[in-house]
């Protein structure tokens, strides 16, 4: 067995300045998948974009606005995930109070044609800003790993979550992934060996330099099997408050010769999907 990593940009679509630098990473060859989220008044042109370049983005099944730019909206206008404006709250907790499984799936759905009426059709499903995880509330992983199976989705849950949390899990919650992997084998859902992201303040890392040195050993660590390292490339002026920073230094990250040759390095297999 050999270690292999899918290196994922996420939030393609997000906003104009994101698509440009992820389409660039994409076309440079600096990483190996990308997330679509379709909400986004973006999402059509960045659609045209990785179409060009042959590459099927993953579903980024949206639920919640983000701070700093114009609420999205669902597709479906289920009531339980929206304010009374119709847009989604951008604070996860909201959803994670009021959200209806039969509404969240149905949103999935909605976005899942939105792609595949565009000519792309993906092969996998992940949760924008972990919403469907239950780390904000209500947990929708059941529901999802039902719905990636009659739909042949693979999905981003980790079989090792230490990685990304940092640490063992709180024991319900580690209760809860343990049901979820099992679950994910019996639906036949491929899912990743790990998962890892920065998860990191500019604040809390300080400089550009920490960030790097955070993924070196991220890259070094990780186990046999497919694993995932996603990031959220991006300029600098694209995105409001400090996020913007760490967002830039991640794009600077992807083209560092430094990067580079830890790859070459610690002989990691690049992959474009933990699935078969």
């Amino acid at each position: 067995m050999t270690r292999r990593v899918v290196i994922t940009a996420d939030d393609l679509g997000r906003e104009p300045g994101t698509t440009e630098v992820i389409v660039a990473l994409l076309a440079e060859g600096h990483i190996t998948a990308t997330t679509l989220i379709c909400v986004s008044p973006a999402a059509e042109q960045a659609a045209d974009r990785v179409r060009e370049l042959g590459v099927v983005p993953r579903l980024h099944v949206t639920l919640t606005s983000e701070r700093g730019i114009p609420r999205w909206r669902p597709l479906n206008g289920a009531a339980s995930l929206v304010d009374p404006d119709g847009t989604f709250h951008d604070d996860p907790f909201a959803l994670g109070t009021r959200g209806e499984a039969r509404d969240v799936m149905g949103e999935a759905d909605a976005q899942l044609h939105w792609m595949r009426g565009r000519l792309l059709a993906p092969e996998a499903a992940d949760s924008h800003a972990g919403t469907l995880y239950g780390l904000h509330g209500r947990s929708w992983l059941a529901e999802a790993l039902d719905w990636c199976a009659r739909h042949g989705l693979a999905f981003r849950l980790p079989r090792d979550p230490e990685p990304y949390f940092g640490g063992p899990l709180p024991p319900q919650l580690a209760a809860a992934h343990e049901r979820a992997v099992a679950l994910a084998d019996t639906l036949g859902v491929p899912i990743p060996q790990t998962i890892a992201t920065n998860r990191r303040t500019a604040h809390e890392l300080g400089a550009y330099e920490r960030l790097r040195d955070d993924y070196l050993r991220r890259l070094a660590a990780l186990p046999e099997g497919t694993s995932e390292l996603f990031l959220h490339p991006s300029r600098e002026d694209a995105v409001t408050g400090p996020d913007g920073v760490v967002r830039a230094w991640e794009a600077r990250l992807l083209r560092d010769p430094a990067w580079h040759d830890a790859l070459e390095r610690e002989g990691v297999e690049l992959a474009g999907g933990w699935w078969p």
